[in-house]
């Protein structure tokens, strides 16, 4: 949308063009990069809407966006931390299990060789 002599003429979009929303009706418009800034009437509503500058845009995007990605980063870390937990209290549980396993086998195998001195009917 360029504005000439009072009309706006469409144009296909190209790399250097802006898209922008009427600030009033919210219509979509696509203009050369040329005219951020400018005060242009939109052929919706008939308002008057200012052109953004892109490099704006950006820079408030940029801050949001990398204020996201570090929220992301902390929540994953965090939750990498909580899970890491669960597996060290499983572990040191599996171990006190295997421990208690062995501890039983050696009763098991005690009993056994006392019940084969005694010469009981189960003795190996």
């Amino acid at each position: 949308m360029q504005q000439t002599s009072g009309s706006t003429i469409s144009a296909p979009k190209s790399s250097s063009d802006i898209v922008f929303a009427c600030t009033n009706c919210s219509a979509s418009f696509v203009v050369d990069s040329a005219a951020a800034g400018m005060t242009l009437n939109c052929q919706k509503c008939g308002n008057p809407t200012t052109v953004p500058h892109p490099a704006l845009e950006t820079a408030v995007e940029t801050p949001a966006k990398s204020s996201e990605l570090q929220h992301q980063l902390k929540e994953n870390e965090s939750q990498r931390t909580e899970i890491t937990g669960y597996i060290n209290q499983l572990s040191i549980q599996l171990h006190r299990w295997q421990l208690r396993l062995q501890t039983l086998k050696e009763r098991q195998e005690k009993l056994q060789s006392e019940l084969a001195a005694l010469g009981g009917p189960n003795a190996k």
